[in-house]
C-alpha cells in the first residue's frame, strides 16, 4: 500500500515541475523548418510568429507577452502577422497544436491521486 501511495505522490510531483524547464524552437526564416531549439529561462510559453512575406519567427516568451498590440512592440519590423503562443515542450512547431498546460496536468493528477485514495 505504501508502495503505491510512493508512486502516485511521484507522479504528482512530476507532474507540478511540468511547466519548469520548457523547451521552445528558436529561429527566424523563411523555410518553416527548425530544429535550433532554445531552453527557456524565465519565459513561460513558445511563440511561432509569422509574417505575411513567409518568414517565421519561433522563441521562448512570456505567456503576459502573447497580444497583438505586446508582439507589436518586440517586432516593430513585422506589421502584419499571425501568432500561436503555446506551453508545452516544442509546441511551436510548424505543424504543432499542443495546447497541454501544467495546470491541466495538475488537475488530471489530483483526480487519480482522489480516486485512488478513496480505494484504501
Amino acid at each position: 500500500m505504501h508502495r503505491c501511495l510512493g508512486f502516485f505522490l511521484l507522479l504528482f510531483c512530476g507532474t507540478l515541475q511540468m511547466g519548469s524547464g520548457l523547451s521552445c524552437y528558436k529561429c527566424a526564416d523563411y523555410t518553416g523548418q527548425c530544429e535550433n531549439v532554445q531552453e527557456c529561462t524565465s519565459e513561460d510559453s513558445c511563440i511561432s510568429l509569422s509574417d505575411k512575406g513567409g518568414k517565421t519567427i519561433r522563441q521562448c516568451i512570456r505567456y503576459t507577452y502573447c497580444s497583438n498590440s505586446r508582439l507589436s512592440q518586440l517586432f516593430p519590423d513585422i506589421s502584419n502577422f499571425n501568432y500561436r503562443c503555446c506551453n508545452s515542450n516544442l509546441c511551436n512547431s510548424g505543424n504543432a497544436v499542443a495546447t497541454a498546460t501544467p495546470a491541466l496536468a495538475l488537475a488530471l493528477a489530483a483526480s487519480v491521486l482522489s480516486v485512488w485514495w478513496s480505494w484504501i
